[in-house]
């Protein structure tokens, strides 16, 4: 487990303006002062992240959302006291306090609080915001473990704390709200029926023919087409589809299978991921990086993933699914 001198050193490198990657509910942070704007520029350079992708900031207490941004409509407070700390991000009208940067020009910003006792003590302690995403390279597969962390980031930043496997295992769900109403940017850990159990029906974003939710800078992270992205092709099937191959010609090597639970016909496939042998998409979602990750450095020539329930966390699942193979 973590030391409080761990914490408090963590703190003094976040101060310094340095990098530290730490764990959340849901995937581990690649941390920085969202007030320095060194630090944050920092954060780009190591991840290869494009500026036009806006980062998250994390904070230890709802009381930091009057110094960060302009309003907190009745729906976002109650939402705050009801998900809060946990994995929904809410973005808001920004203050100038909040660069540019750190959301790529947009005049919101993302607020979180995360629903780790690391992560708390880490915020507490430093008294900052902290503008934190996955702390992996750019569009690759999320870091659930500080292994992850270190396998693709190694001595690029300055420090790692290890809080253990993330429980949630998929990104924050991102709920933008102001005069139009409030909007689904990103589903994720916090589930869409939850959130209309509390403030009633949420949009979801508008696409263009493509697909695609506009160019330019984008409203919140993860919402381009591309994302969470093994090295390994990916390709994207319903249950109902069967076996690799059945649809098109089979390709040549070792095939790859990540299952929600049950697999039809084991012989397909070289290496098979189950992600919960019971069906619970609960327990799908906190594997659901880790087994990719494993597929990933299996030596496979290709990985067929099944489709989940579009409903619940699935919903969150299917998304990460689509832009791993990038569909």
């Amino acid at each position: 487990m973590v030391s409080d001198s761990q914490i408090a050193q963590a703190a003094k490198v976040l101060r310094a303006g340095g990098l530290v990657a730490f764990p959340t509910e849901t995937v581990y942070g690649l941390g920085a002062s969202a007030l320095d704007e060194r630090a944050v520029a920092r954060v780009f350079e190591v991840k290869g992240r494009p500026r036009f992708d806006p980062l998250i900031v994390h904070v230890a207490s709802v009381d930091w959302v009057a110094r960060l941004a302009t309003d907190f409509p009745a729906e976002a407070q109650e939402l705050a006291r009801r998900f809060w700390p946990g994995p929904l991000t809410l973005v808001l009208s920004k203050t100038p306090v909040i660069s540019d940067l750190v959301t790529a020009g947009c005049p919101t910003v993302a607020l979180r609080i995360p629903d780790h006792p690391v992560a708390l003590n880490l915020l507490r302690t430093v008294d900052l915001p902290i503008a934190a995403p996955s702390a992996n390279l750019f569009g690759r597969i999320s870091p659930t473990t500080a292994a992850h962390v270190g396998e693709q980031l190694g001595d690029q930043i300055d420090m790692i704390l290890d809080g253990g496997p993330c429980r949630v295992g998929v990104e924050s769900t991102v709920l933008q709200l102001g005069p139009g109403g409030p909007v689904l940017l990103r589903p994720g850990g916090t589930t869409l029926e939850e959130i209309e159990a509390v403030i009633g029906p949420v949009r979801l974003p508008a696409v263009d023919a493509k697909g695609e939710q506009g160019a330019g800078a984008l409203a919140s992270p993860g919402m381009l087409p591309q994302h969470y992205a093994p090295r390994t092709r990916l390709i994207v099937k319903t249950r109902d589809e069967g076996s690799a191959g059945e649809h098109e010609q089979r390709p040549a090597g070792r095939i790859g299978l990540l299952a929600f639970h049950t697999v039809p016909r084991a012989e397909d496939y070289a290496r098979i991921e189950v992600l919960s042998p019971t069906g619970d998409l609960r327990e799908a979602t906190a594997n659901f990086f880790a087994a990719l990750r494993r597929l990933d450095k299996a030596g496979l020539d290709l990985i067929v993933a099944e489709t989940f329930p579009e409903a619940g966390l699935g919903r969150a699942l299917n998304d990460r699914l689509r832009r791993a193979a990038g569909t």
